[in-house]
């Protein structure tokens, strides 16, 4: 489901990028104002009990993140295959692992074509060797899907990507509707102190 375009309709704080692989899943932030994405961090993929997605959920909590974007790939040709359906079906895990906490941050699907090919190039041009690069290539490629994100909102003015949806339970009132929950200020604060003076490799 896509929502439609209306001028100045995106939410306007703390961003996440999200790049999900069979073995890794990738994990980046935004400042407030939406300028620069940076890595934040590598998770573990764990398909049977989806550890990582309940430390993104939770993680996404504690910085107060308004929105998370999900990279989707397709092929050069625009089709979807596997790796995308992998990708839509970890976004839909996001979604209930947050309702779980509390929360109902929007989850976005948006084009990742060229992320991790990016990421590999920026890490060589850093002159990171390529046995290092799987230590941090999934959150680079992370920050490549949150920056393409952020950059083509303010271009548009509008919101991006399809947001994703799942069959979740209804809240206490049965409408559906959840209390937001309260931000752990303190290691949103730490986190996001972490992100700061960092440059995405190739950019200075």
């Amino acid at each position: 489901m896509t929502d439609s375009a209306v001028p100045g309709a995106y939410p306007q704080g703390v961003k996440l990028g999200v790049d999900v692989g069979t073995v890794r899943v990738g994990v980046a932030v935004c400042d407030r104002d939406g300028i620069l994405a940076t890595p934040l961090r590598t998770l573990d993929r764990n398909a049977k009990k989806n550890t990582d997605v309940a430390i993104l959920a939770k993680l996404a909590v504690e910085l107060g993140a308004v929105e998370i974007f999900v990279g989707l790939p397709r092929t050069m040709k625009g089709e979807e295959h596997a790796s995308a359906r992998m990708a839509t079906e970890y976004a839909k895990l996001l979604i209930g692992k947050l309702f779980e906490a509390g929360s109902e941050v929007p989850v976005r699907l948006v084009d990742e074509r060229l992320s991790s090919v990016t990421a590999h190039r920026n890490l060589h041009q850093a002159g990171m060797s390529s046995r290092d690069h799987r230590k941090v290539v999934d959150q680079v490629a992370a920050a490549g899907i949150l920056q393409h994100a952020i950059d083509m909102q303010k271009a548009r003015g509008t919101d991006v990507g399809s947001r994703v949806s799942a069959d979740l339970p209804p809240g206490p009132t049965g409408s559906g509707d959840r209390a937001a929950p309260a931000v752990n200020t303190h290691s949103a604060q730490r986190i996001l102190h972490k992100t700061e003076g960092y440059s995405e490799p190739g950019q200075q």
